[in-house]
């Protein structure tokens, strides 16, 4: 007999539902980096294209954009509106995920194209409130013509200023055709991610949209770059192709026995409760006890040779899975990789239902190179049809006090987060006198903290902007120039003295620190660019400074403008006072002399 302890682990299966939000594969895809150390990765392309090694791209002139020589990025600058031409790849494509990075001037228009036919729009909409189909992140209406148009604008307006690099993350599914060359089901957004957010889910494309490429639609067309609207660059194109068939289960068989299987038995000396074949590979086979241990054999098909990733998601129980007789997946795993043949394999699954208070069910999905991840069970595990995240809007809580996790690891333990009706919030940790992070969109996903127990957490619901790595003060103390910012407020005398609120609910944020009294204060610009921050010392303290950026990279620009870290962010000084970029411990900051006024406004 074979024994194993099988465990409920309630994490495996509250993970899932996590995970499985996600339509994008895990596991072992066949990735295309699109090489950007020249143009030979398209076809025939136009002059209006290049390849530069720096760009910059104007906040304050329409469809200004300025390049430097070098290669990585790919730049459209047309020398006239309607004067430029598509680029095509020569690579052509089906299923893909994409991911790139893109950069346009103000007032610029651009579109990529999805086997040459749907667009999804590029376009200059930073401050737009309620975006549109035609808005940046929109999927683009179809022809002139078609009844309804079937444009699709994105959930909200994650979109960045002119001049800084945005990203976007896209999973589409190609339309399917029959033997004959008919098509059976229309092409799919399964999933779209501007700047972090989601702005689209399994979107139906009933057809090519204006403009399309070519006649029809196929099950395979290039990636189209449009270029004779606007300026734009693109870095990081990287292209993950998903054209392997899915293997299949058939010939499916269970058996049920009654009781708590803490460990794995002799099947032989069961007594089976329930038996029968199957058409599909389920939990749910009705009339079941509350404890019970279900086991399915069968055959898995494959129609390639090659390495396989199996993952197995359970709720309220463990389960195992086998092939050809060997363990692939263990009771304390949740996944595992085998080299199938093609053809027929035999496979074993046992779940064990143990939790009486949770609902039974598991999920088995299987990956591999160019097959994106595929269900081979029948339905999702019990709570992701039901568990919905709590959010707070803007209009209902102005302010909310919670802890507040940054993406380096570190928690703002003091953090209050702040809503504008203009959809535009931010962090401050009142704990060390910072703004922390600044966002564009909905206010705060609360989940982690009203759910269930909770850890007393929120989140940013829209695109965000990090200021800082981890919770360090605006004010400190410098021996000279080079040296290090520091983090903590030992030894500095910091003393909270809470805020005030304006009649409109925002606050002005006081504090003491080296013995100089401060007042911040952090208002939303009118046009919903940005926030612009207002500091007042009294009783300055010697050799004080200011901390206005920090970043992988720091470099002025028109206006008295600075671009901050890897053209993510601008910071528009209004003081008179030269700042000082200087780098220390592997970063760059932009500094100050503190002085009875710091005015100045975060663009992004």
């Amino acid at each position: 007999m074979n024994v194993k302890a099988i465990f409920f682990d309630p994490s495996r299966w509250i993970a899932c539902l996590v995970l499985m939000l996600f339509a994008s594969g895990v596991n072992a895809q066949d990735s295309n980096q699109i090489l950007l150390d020249g143009l030979n990765s398209f076809n025939e392309p136009a002059e209006n294209w290049q390849m530069a090694g720096e760009v910059t791209a104007s906040m304050d002139k329409d469809n200004t954009i300025t390049v430097t020589d070098g290669s990585d990025i790919l730049v459209n600058n047309p020398q006239a509106e309607h004067g430029g031409e598509d680029l095509y790849t020569k690579l052509n494509h089906g299923d893909i995920d994409l991911e790139l990075d893109y950069m346009m001037p103000r007032g610029s228009n651009s579109g990529i194209y999805l086997q040459g036919r749907y667009e999804l729009q590029l376009h200059d909409s930073w401050t737009v409130k309620v975006p549109s189909s035609s808005n940046n992140g929109g999927i683009y209406e179809r022809p002139a013509g078609v009844k309804g148009r079937q444009g699709y604008a994105p959930r909200q307006n994650a979109s960045r200023a002119p001049g800084l690099w945005q990203h976007l993350e896209l999973s589409f599914r190609a339309p399917r055709f029959n033997e004959n060359g008919e098509k059976v089901e229309n092409a799919r957004i399964l999933r779209a991610e501007l700047n972090g957010v989601v702005i689209h889910e399994d979107v139906e494309l009933l057809g090519p949209t204006a403009g399309a490429y070519g006649e029809g639609e196929v099950p395979e067309g290039p990636l189209r770059f449009q270029g004779d609207h606007g300026p734009v660059a693109f870095r990081n194109i990287r292209i993950t192709r998903y054209d392997r068939t899915a293997p299949t289960v058939k010939d499916l068989q269970y058996s049920v026995y009654e009781g708590e299987f803490t460990e794995e038995p002799d099947i032989d000396t069961l007594s089976v409760i329930k038996s029968g074949s199957s058409e599909l590979l389920t939990p749910y086979l009705g009339g079941l006890p509350e404890q019970f241990l279900l086991r399915y054999t069968g055959t898995i098909q494959s129609d390639e040779a090659g390495n396989y990733t199996f993952e197995l998601n359970v709720a309220a129980g463990a389960g195992l899975l086998r092939i050809s007789g060997n363990e692939v997946i263990p009771i304390d795993s949740a996944e595992g990789s085998v080299n199938l043949s093609a053809g027929e394999v035999p496979f074993e699954l046992l779940y064990a239902r143990r939790a009486d208070w949770a609902e039974a069910g598991f999920q088995l999905s299987v990956s591999a190179e160019g097959l994106r991840s595929h269900s081979l069970s029948d339905m999702p595990l019990p709570g992701q049809s039901d568990w919905n995240p709590i959010y707070v809007h803007a209009e209902d809580k102005p302010l909310l006090r919670s802890f507040m996790d940054l993406p380096g690891g570190s928690r703002v333990t003091h953090g209050i987060s702040v809503s504008s009706l203009n959809k535009l919030h931010y962090t401050y940790d009142m704990n060390h006198g910072s703004l922390v992070q600044v966002w564009r969109g909905d206010f705060l996903d609360v989940t982690p903290m009203w759910y269930s127990r909770g850890d007393g957490s929120s989140r940013p619901n829209g695109s965000v902007e990090h200021l800082l790595e981890s919770p360090a003060l605006s004010l400190n103390k410098l021996e000279n120039d080079g040296a290090s910012w520091k983090d903590d407020t030992t030894g500095t005398g910091y003393e909270s003295k809470g805020y005030t609120l304006d009649d409109n609910d925002n606050p002005q944020f006081r504090y003491e620190v080296f013995g100089t009294s401060v007042r911040d204060k952090i208002r939303v610009v009118h046009n919903g660019g940005g926030v612009r921050r207002s500091v007042t010392l009294k009783d300055i303290s010697d050799d004080l400074y200011f901390r206005l950026a920090s970043g992988k990279s720091i470099r002025k620009v028109e206006n008295n403008r600075y671009l901050v870290d890897d053209q993510s962010y601008y910071i528009q000084l209004e003081n008179p006072k030269e700042p000082i970029i200087r780098e220390t411990d592997g970063r760059y900051e932009l500094i100050i002399p503190a002085q009875p006024s710091i005015n100045y406004t975060i663009l992004f």
